[in-house]
């Protein structure tokens, strides 16, 4: 190749390079910006994005992909000039869009055959709400008929409200995310200072709790740590000092978001969700930060422990109103459960939940739970789906509906037990889309029918 050649493909590839980043940052700003931001906070949120390595692998793999179709389409342009165009269209069909149809054909196939479920389901009309607001049976059992709501902000909230009133659901748990790079980060990113304003997507959520207020729902609000890399409940530090640091920046974000909760009137705060190795490492300093959060929030408290290695070790829970339960509990060890062994699963836990609740004599909340709708969800409920797990898992409504079915039948009507959270709904999801999903979302699927049965009426204690 000539040394003209090389500096042509050079500046080809920093063109689409440059060209890449625009198409970014115009997508994602514009989008974010939909969430009722202005573009310029928009801008600067994407600003802060480009810290976090896996945005940038992301980036880069975009450029890839648009410098091949570059090439292939400059070789057919180069093609149409030296042959003429009907060489290049029979070429271009034969080498680039017979191999594309060939590729989409086998993934359509490979998707009706794993979403062919052949399970016909009866809906329920009479169990869903259709009079538009809340039943409120919360009051006649003080059960949460809970669900954990994504999609704020993209829809109006007249419109979103209303499928989640017509599946009986009473409260509705609202997820504001802060952020660290990984596992070790010192620090919480972007630091709340004491008395600061609400930030921009926050402020998105006050119009929502509003709303739903006016319907007689009722709101937890959940404040979750997210990490980039790794998992929050494996947060490893290397000193005390470090430790301290770490929690200072949390503690600072918990006491905005105490504030926030009591300014929204907010029925239910989180001071934390699986945050394992802090709660090992500090608990003293949880405890004063239960206390610091008193002084400001009125109403009442839980922590959201980790099924699995947390939830035994946490020595504050009667601090608390709620003993928080992310409840993601292995039930069957086999593919597609009849209900019989799915509520057979669930004895072990029950026992020791009857013990934790017999301990501390407070009432268990599942802050959160949840199935997908693939054949393996009862094995292990914690695991998501990767987007191309419909190519190779089987889907099953049934699998999700019968998992739920035994949760309540097994759970519902014990004395100790509030109730839950289910995981998740999202507002932009479509009857469509959820006919090949394997996603924890129940919405329009028979799960949804299955829930709306039993928060449909009050809770029979035993």
């Amino acid at each position: 190749m000539h040394q003209s050649s090389i500096k042509k493909e050079i500046r080809n590839a920093l063109v689409i390079y440059f060209f890449t980043w625009l198409v970014v940052f115009l997508l994602v700003t514009v989008r974010i910006s939909r969430g009722k931001r202005t573009f310029s906070e928009a801008a600067n949120l994407f600003i802060e994005f480009l810290s976090n390595s896996s945005f940038i692998v992301a980036i880069h793999l975009l450029f890839g992909i648009l410098m091949l179709l570059f090439w292939i389409f400059r070789y057919f342009i180069r093609l149409y000039k030296k042959k003429g165009i009907k060489s290049a269209i029979k070429q271009f069909t034969f080498r680039f869009i017979t191999p594309i149809l060939v590729v989409i054909i086998a993934f359509k196939t490979l998707v009706f055959a794993n979403s062919n479920e052949n399970y016909s389901f009866v809906w329920i009309e009479g169990v869903m709400n259709t009079q538009g607001e809340s039943n409120d049976f919360y009051n006649t059992d003080k059960m949460h008929r809970g669900m954990s709501v994504f999609g704020w902000g993209s829809i109006n909230d007249s419109i979103a409200l209303a499928p989640l009133i017509k599946a009986n659901v009473e409260w509705v748990a609202i997820i504001p995310f802060i952020d660290q790079e990984d596992e070790t980060s010192k620090t919480v990113r972007r630091p709340i200072e004491k008395d600061a304003d609400w930030r921009e997507r926050d402020s998105v959520f006050i119009k929502s709790i509003a709303a739903m207020h006016a319907k007689g729902l009722h709101v937890q609000l959940k404040p979750h740590l997210w990490t980039f890399n790794g998992w929050r409940a494996n947060l490893n530090l290397n000193t005390d000092k470090e430790w301290d640091t770490w929690f200072d920046s949390y503690e600072n974000y918990m006491l905005y978001y105490a504030r926030f909760a009591e300014h929204t009137g907010v029925e239910l705060f989180c001071v934390g969700t699986e945050l394992k190795s802090s709660i090992k490492k500090q608990p003293e300093r949880w405890r004063k930060l239960i206390a610091s959060i008193r002084t400001i929030y009125s109403g009442k408290l839980t922590y959201a422990a980790n099924w699995h290695d947390e939830y035994e070790y946490i020595n504050f829970w009667g601090d608390l109103d709620f003993i928080g339960i992310q409840a993601y509990f292995p039930l069957t060890k086999n593919k597609t459960p009849d209900l019989e062994s799915i509520e057979k699963g669930w004895a072990k836990h029950i026992d020791k939940l009857e013990k934790l609740n017999r301990t501390y004599q407070k009432p268990i909340l599942f802050t959160e739970v949840g199935y997908r709708s693939d054949v393996s969800a009862t094995i292990k409920p914690w695991e998501w789906d990767s987007t191309f797990s419909v190519l190779h898992k089987k889907k099953s409504d049934k699998t999700q509906q019968l998992a739920f079915e035994a949760l309540f039948k097994q759970l519902w009507t014990k004395e100790w037990f509030a109730g839950v959270y289910i995981w998740q709904w999202d507002h932009r999801s479509t009857e469509d889309g959820a006919a090949t999903n394997l996603d924890f979302s129940p919405r329009f699927k028979p799960a949804e029918n299955i829930i709306a049965k039993w928060f449909g009426e009050p809770a029979d204690k035993e």
